[in-house]
């Protein structure tokens, strides 16, 4: 039998509530374990969650949180950081960091004909062409751009207009449960703001979740 495909969504800092979901997957030596990006920032403990993506991670996909540590380490040019990416800037060692340079933006597999992704993608250009400023931030879509959910709050989101193949599995937009459309699943569940950190598996399609133990960032 082959292994499972599995997908988990945006950590952010999580490292408890990723250690409890490790736990219940039960991952085996043939599972493929796909990171959907922000595993850094806001939540408790950013190093130690990257630590656990090094050892059980199959591939980590790049989040708009990494993008922006990475371009203030590529920059030195502080206006890449909010607040509290200096407190994860104290966390990451350079083993993580490391890490976070080799993420990849997209991981595809033919045979279940599905794309993982951080954001998602403008649902008007091929997936494979797009740059790391729209697939990691890209929310909603207004007038054939990409933008915030605050930017364009009645836009549409990019998942709602996107008819496929393939069919995507992309975290990035925090909502209280996962979000099902034709060719799309969005799988964050805002786990750091006290819901629930959500894995995706297949072949079975199936959802397993753990509760957050506690909000740990509130926005803003």
């Amino acid at each position: 039998m082959p292994g499972r495909l599995i997908a988990i969504g945006d950590i952010h800092g999580c490292h408890k509530e990723f250690a409890d979901l490790l736990d219940k997957l039960d991952l085996k030596k043939d599972d493929r374990l796909i990171l959907l990006g922000d595993l850094i920032n806001r939540g408790p403990d950013s190093g130690k969650v990257v630590e656990l993506a090094r050892e059980h991670a199959t591939v980590s996909l790049l989040g708009n949180h990494e993008l922006r540590h990475l371009n203030y380490r590529r920059t030195d040019d502080p206006t890449h950081l909010k607040k509290y990416d200096y407190a994860t800037i104290d966390q990451l060692r350079g083993k993580d960091w490391d890490y976070l340079e080799n993420m990849k933006l997209t991981y595809e597999d033919e045979e279940f004909g599905v794309v993982f992704v951080h954001g998602g993608f403008l649902p008007d250009r091929p997936w494979q062409k797009q740059p790391a400023r729209i697939v990691t931030r890209i929310q909603n879509v207004e007038k054939g751009e990409a933008k915030k959910r605050s930017e364009a709050p009645d836009a549409p989101h990019w998942s709602e207009l996107w008819s496929g193949p393939p069919f995507v599995v992309y975290g990035h937009t925090p909502r209280d449960d996962v979000y099902k459309t034709k060719w799309a699943l969005g799988i964050d569940t805002a786990c750091v703001m006290g819901g629930a950190l959500t894995a995706y598996i297949l072949p079975e399609k199936r959802i397993v979740q753990v509760k957050a133990r506690e909000a740990y960032y509130k926005g803003g």
